[in-house]
């Protein structure tokens, strides 16, 4: 099986330029050792070299699931290696495989989420407490980058309207925002993009309740390894990944449309629904096929799902919406 490399992507379809500063100027603060953009994605020894001890200890970390009847595609997984070194996690590197390379400071214990806006009251909840709340589902779900690759990944987690109704949010609470943990000692890497942080995320409240939408601890049976959004994040099957926040450490619920991170930094390019559509072109790449990542690079090529496959669960949301205006 071939690993998938930044280098069998255009650069059109891989990161958009004008986000972040030149590669030129990033890659001489990186991590040494880091080769420029067509390096080969590093392997599981190399890895765990520049994982911290404890980073590892939580990454190999096994936890206790049961199958899950929202478990929705039979389709051959994308590996543990591809999964966990072919990421995008802009605090940690605009490159793929740079979040592996450099989250490993990433303080992922103890960690908290706190609830604020729109509810009967604010709260705290602890991390382990969330790993308690609800038996841990084994999901396997379709993942689907805006840049138009893909992969089929075994998340672990539970649906997120089981912690939403824990928060307790009040009846003129419409919209949820999520956002991730920022500090720009631990993430330095951010200063190299224009992006203001922290990342914001945000869902319309039927978006967040329904099933399929997962809050996520770990992935292939293991604790989230932390470039992969650790300890805690959400996965939304049928969106993009980009709407799929990592790291979370706050949630509001809000009565208004919260502002977004890639759609504040280009609205032509990121609309706030970002739902999975071939019709749909990014105005600098076409959306109607992808490229699943880890298998051979002339099998790669496939046709996008509306909705990226799950229309049966999920085009209900948007009856009656313009999805090329409401994008």
């Amino acid at each position: 099986m071939l690993i998938g490399k930044p280098s069998q992507f255009p650069s059109s379809s891989i990161t958009p330029q004008r986000q972040y500063l030149s590669r030129r100027r990033f890659l001489r603060g990186a991590v040494s050792g880091v080769t420029a953009a067509g390096a080969t994605v590093i392997g599981g020894d190399r890895l765990a070299q520049l994982f911290s001890p404890r980073t590892s200890v939580f990454a190999d970390s096994k936890l206790t699931t049961v199958p899950s009847p929202l478990t929705t595609t039979g389709e051959q997984l994308t590996s543990y290696q591809d999964v966990t070194t072919f990421n995008n996690y802009y605090e940690f590197g605009v490159q793929k495989c740079q979040p592996a390379q450099n989250a490993g400071g990433l303080p992922t214990r103890p960690w908290s989420v706190n609830v604020e806006g729109l509810v009967k009251q604010p709260k705290t909840f602890d991390i382990e407490a969330l790993l308690k709340l609800r038996p841990l589902e084994d999901r396997v779900y379709r993942h689907r980058c805006v840049e138009a690759w893909s992969m089929v990944i075994p998340w672990v987690g539970y649906s997120l309207s089981e912690f939403i109704k824990q928060c307790e949010p009040l009846s003129d609470a419409k919209y949820v925002q999520f956002l991730s943990y920022y500090d720009s000692s631990v993430e330095k890497w951010a200063s190299e993009s224009t992006i203001q942080w922290p990342y914001s995320e945000g869902l319309r409240m039927d978006e967040a309740m329904n099933p399929l939408t997962l809050l996520t601890f770990g992935v292939y049976g293991k604790i989230l390894p932390n470039q992969n959004g650790a300890p805690i994040r959400i996965v939304v099957p049928w969106k993009y990944g980009f709407k799929s926040a990592k790291s979370i450490v706050k949630v509001r619920f809000l009565d208004r449309m919260p502002p977004t991170t890639w759609n504040e930094q280009a609205p032509n390019e990121y609309g706030f629904y970002s739902n999975v559509n071939p019709d749909v072109d990014h105005p600098r790449w076409s959306q109607k096929t992808e490229r699943r990542i880890g298998l051979p690079f002339y099998a790669q090529r496939r046709t996008t799902l509306m909705f990226n496959g799950y229309g049966d669960e999920v085009a209900a949301l948007y009856k009656g919406m313009d999805l090329r205006k409401d994008f």
